[in-house]
């Protein structure tokens, strides 16, 4: 049942609508004021807002426009009496979905309910299929039980707030992951923002998050600079390889995580931010502690929760879905025929022990699709340095075998 916030301060109009909406089959919620219906706005319980201008505690296009900032996909209906051509232009540039005059005419209203309606099922469906684009392209179903775990943590920690660390080798998933817990969250209908710290010098890598004030240092330009940690307000904020950050860059980080609050290179006034923060690095980061290369307290508000990401060849149980699901989405882009992978070519890849990890498999299929002309992967696409495996695996397993005799 879709669900109206019906903010009007005159209790006879509001009853008046509330009684319309429930003969069509909507829900009504009723706010007398602006500071109810900021509340239900907090606690995202309606799909449609019908908001009334002038009301007791302030102007109705203040709501409109925390909408447009952090809802821009709830439909607002505005509804006035004081339908001047000035209140139409000031609501419509605000985000307003659509204006109607007060008295309310109820078949104009129901209407435009439906409209707005049709909206709200749009944007649901497209969550939805951002979601399964997620976890059906990008996603495969494993067979370890390391993975198992990392997908249990995914799923919890998605829907929340809190702060990701993800560790592990170069290669393994981190930055997918980082997908993941966005296209999961209440956040996802907002693009996230990811930087590499790694690629980016020390004192641009601060104007990168923070954003500067025109001219406020050398080469900065006569226009101010917004910050990606004020792009991603109301988003989530990937950082990756988080351990490359220095000391002092450190410190201001972790006074935005706390206070949520940034300032911008040679900027004075504070401004508010609400990001999910997502970092990653394959750093052991509990020695850099103790060496002293990175901050303690800020580790501990990072890690939240960490997610470790297993080495490939810890889960070579899963490498026949990964193979195939980038054959899948390769084959697309190489117009390429192939469908699979011969038993001696999966048997190579098994027995390699992947150094670069899952990034190293994905560019392994990427040259045998290249070389490849039958509808199935062999073993002579594959490189020389794979093919080894098969054989070195084989020795050894002679080896063994024998000394059992």
């Amino acid at each position: 049942m879709t669900t109206v916030l019906i903010v009007e301060d005159e209790p006879t109009p509001r009853k008046f609508l509330t009684k319309i909406l429930s003969k069509k089959g909507y829900e009504s919620i009723e706010a007398e004021n602006l500071a109810i219906a900021h509340k239900v706005l907090d606690q995202d319980a309606a799909d449609i807002v019908l908001l009334d201008i002038k009301l007791p505690d302030g102007n109705g296009i203040t709501l409109l426009d925390r909408i447009a900032q952090e809802s821009p996909s709830l439909p607002v209906i505005v509804a006035t009496g004081y339908g001047d051509i000035d209140t139409v232009v000031d609501a419509m540039q605000n985000g307003a979905f659509d204006f109607i005059t007060k008295p309310v005419d109820a078949e104009r209203l129901i209407r435009s309910l439906e409209n707005a309606g049709d909206q709200v099922k749009l944007y649901r469906e497209l969550a939805q299929l951002r979601k399964e684009r997620w976890s059906d392209q990008y996603w495969v179903q494993s067979s370890s039980k390391s993975m198992n775990s990392v997908n249990d943590l995914i799923s919890r920690a998605a829907p929340t707030p809190a702060s990701v660390l993800l560790t592990g080798e170069t290669g393994t998933g981190k930055s997918l992951v980082a997908g993941l817990l966005h296209g999961q969250s209440p956040r996802s209908d907002k693009a996230s923002v990811t930087i590499n710290c790694a690629a980016i010098s020390d004192h641009m890598l601060e104007s990168e998050l923070f954003g500067h004030e025109a001219n406020a240092f050398t080469g900065a330009g006569p226009r101010r600079k917004l910050g990606l940690m004020e792009v991603a307000d109301g988003s989530s904020l990937f950082l990756d390889e988080i351990s490359t950050m220095k000391a002092d860059l450190q410190a201001k980080l972790l006074r935005a995580l706390e206070e949520r609050v940034i300032r911008r290179v040679g900027g004075t006034k504070e401004i508010a931010i609400d990001i999910r923060l997502i970092t990653a690095t394959n750093k052991d980061i509990m020695q850099m502690i103790s060496d002293g290369d990175f901050r303690e307290d800020l580790y501990y508000r990072l890690n939240v929760v960490e997610i470790v990401m297993p080495p490939l060849r810890d889960r070579t149980e899963d490498i026949p879905a990964l193979a195939g699901s980038f054959i899948k989405s390769l084959s697309m882009d190489f117009g390429s025929q192939v469908t699979g992978v011969r038993p001696r070519a999966m048997e190579a890849l098994i027995a390699y022990n992947w150094p670069g990890n899952i990034r190293e498999l994905k560019n392994a299929i990427e040259r045998a699709l290249l070389l490849c002309d039958a509808h199935q992967i062999d073993i002579g696409h594959l490189s020389e340095e794979i093919k080894k495996s098969v054989s070195s695996t084989k020795r050894k397993k002679s080896r063994s075998t024998k000394r059992k005799k």
